[in-house]
């Protein structure tokens, strides 16, 4: 509970007006309501769904239409049990805040009126309550709320204690989830198709290299391995980390070139891969960790 009333206070925050948190948490019953909205910051008003217009601002562009069915065939029996938010454009014309799923449900299910509150928001105030609103989805994975975050941040402005009081989370958990960005594209893309856990992410990222990150990433995958052996893995590839910087020779500025070839075998390897020349000759160095990446890095090669 203590999680949905700070959602909830975020939200009153935007809307402001002096509802209680709970209208916009809880399902309540709508009526009775009003047909005529003449006040346009209170009650619930019935309002012709043939004048709404969807969200411009909307964070989310896809709703699954074996759900959307099922929740208009709910709300042909039932009605609506929660209102839409929307704001006035003028006489008899409005802009969804949120509830579009609820919306689309209720034009499949061919209702001509949907209850509704008109709120009184700028752009701004309807972008940041899109993005709070799809954050408070169960369904959302790691991926999504870091980009709804990094949006708030970005296109409304806030700061990470600010983000947090918005959205009910601490700094540190908001920091977690914008880390999750700085991942290459085939982690992050892992995370949001459920392939590996926010758990898993969290641990990679703490390696620095990239190229490190999709080697560790690429196991967790073939091995299905636990959050707790990534951690481990982890560590390991740390401390040989370590061991290498100990005993470098001085580094010499390398070709822009050879760097380029570099991060396309490592990529391909999954593994830093090095590559050293004099301009005539050189060498290719592909290294393991174990006996198991030894016999990946075989099948790879087809040796």
């Amino acid at each position: 509970m203590s999680k949905k009333k700070a959602l909830g206070r975020g939200l009153s925050a935007l809307l402001k007006d002096n509802e209680s948190d709970d209208k916009l948490e809880v399902d309540i019953p709508v009526s009775p309501v009003s047909t005529t909205p003449s006040s346009p910051t209170s009650g619930i008003h019935e309002i012709s769904v043939e004048s709404i217009e969807v969200n411009p601002f909307q964070p989310r562009s896809h709703f699954d239409p074996e759900s959307l069915q099922e929740l208009a065939d709910s709300i042909k029996v039932h009605g609506i049990i929660q209102p839409i938010t929307v704001r006035r454009l003028a006489a008899n014309q409005y802009q969804l805040i949120s509830g579009e799923r609820r919306f689309q449900a209720s034009r499949l299910a061919g209702l001509d009126k949907i209850p509704a509150y008109i709120r009184s928001a700028d752009d701004q105030q309807m972008l940041e309550m899109a993005l709070i609103e799809n954050i408070q989805r169960e369904n959302l994975n790691a991926i999504e709320i870091a980009l709804s975050y990094q949006r708030l941040i970005s296109e409304c402005n806030l700061k990470q204690e600010e983000l947090g009081e918005r959205v009910g989370k601490n700094r540190a958990t908001v920091t977690n989830y914008l880390r999750l960005l700085k991942l290459p594209p085939d982690i992050q893309i892992a995370v949001r198709d459920n392939k590996i856990s926010m758990g898993h992410a969290r641990a990679i990222i703490n390696v620095e290299s990239a190229d490190q990150q999709l080697y560790i990433f690429k196991k967790t995958i073939s091995d299905d391995l636990s959050v707790r052996k990534v951690e481990e893995l982890v560590r390991e590839v740390g401390h040989k980390k370590e061991d290498e910087k100990e005993t470098a020779a001085p580094q010499v500025p390398v070709p822009k070139e050879i760097t380029q070839l570099q991060s396309t075998l490592s990529s391909h390897f999954g593994t830093r891969v090095v590559v050293r020349s004099d301009g005539k000759k050189g060498e290719i160095k592909i290294p393991f960790l174990s006996v198991e990446d030894l016999n990946r890095i075989l099948d790879i090669l087809k040796v």
